[in-house]
């Protein structure tokens, strides 16, 4: 008996993931594709069967691709710095200096703070009363209008998307440096490297997959941004912050056209199926034998 269950205890182990999988993941999942071949939109109780009409549909309405445009934007922006100013922060904060648990606190400290608070917060901050547009009037510039103006709305809301996840970033990349030996430092310090120098030809290559985990787990998140726009923009204005998983919501949940949104839905998991490979077919090649 004691046999067979040394082979089948790692199964047992595993179980309660694959039911929770299983309830939360893969159920939901299949069930989405099914209902992303039904229209809604003229009777929720009772849809009709229109095949891949959804997704024709999809790719004729500019909103979609306005929306995906906003998205690229997220990406192209809050990624990049996601991805560099945490490792920054990181090699900063690694060092033996005196307070350095204080500053470990401030700058993880936006972490804890709920998204939806951190939001209200900012949003006050960028009224057309709040204190930015004060601080400006000091230096007699026109207030700006930070969430109401298309030209600002989208790159202010990605700004508090930034502040609140620079310091979850910066514990993962003090977590990789820990793993670098210090050897090489000192190695880089009798050859006379500077600062520079030293971290780009020892740390970065040596902590390069967890770089790699920022990068995809941020550009993953910026495609799934939505509790910030939704208390701080509704999309607006002019749909200029509306995101992919913001429209998604609002035509499923408030014009509800479930089989629309279950498409589009369907077209964003595909999108991040195919970060998701590129991360393991340019980073991890060698760790699964690609």
């Amino acid at each position: 008996m004691f046999k067979y269950y040394g082979k089948i205890a790692p199964y047992l182990f595993l179980l309660p993931a694959g039911i929770v999988l299983l309830i939360f993941f893969f159920i939901p999942f299949f069930q989405t594709i099914g209902l992303s071949f039904f229209d809604y939109s003229n009777n929720i109780y009772h849809p009709d069967f229109t095949a891949i009409q959804n997704y024709i549909k999809i790719l004729h309405n500019p909103i979609f691709y306005k929306v995906m445009w906003n998205t690229v934007i997220y990406l192209i922006v809050a990624v990049p710095i996601l991805a560099i100013v945490p490792l920054f922060l990181a090699i900063l904060i690694n060092q033996k200096i005196r307070g350095i648990t204080l500053y470990k606190i401030l700058i993880y400290l936006p972490v804890i703070v709920s998204i939806v608070v951190a939001a209200i917060a900012f949003k006050w901050l960028y009224a057309q009363q709040g204190i930015l547009n004060y601080i400006l009037s000091i230096f007699h510039i026109n207030a700006i209008g930070w969430l109401t103006d298309p030209k600002y709305a989208i790159y202010s809301v990605i700004f508090v998307t930034i502040w609140k996840g620079i310091g979850y970033y910066m514990m993962i990349y003090l977590a990789a440096l820990m793993s670098v030996p210090k050897e090489l430092y000192e190695a880089c310090d009798i050859d006379g490297a500077g600062f520079l120098r030293k971290h780009l030809t020892v740390t970065v290559p040596h902590i390069m997959p967890t770089i790699a985990l920022v990068t995809t787990i941020s550009s993953i998140s910026a495609m799934k941004i939505f509790a910030e726009i939704y208390v701080m923009t509704k999309g607006g204005p002019l749909n200029s912050t509306k995101t992919i998983v913001y429209y998604i919501y609002e035509k499923a949940f408030e014009n509800l056209d479930l089989g629309y949104a279950s498409a589009m839905a369907v077209i964003l998991l595909g999108i991040v199926m195919i970060f998701s490979l590129i991360n393991i077919c340019c980073f991890e090649r060698g760790k699964y034998n690609l």
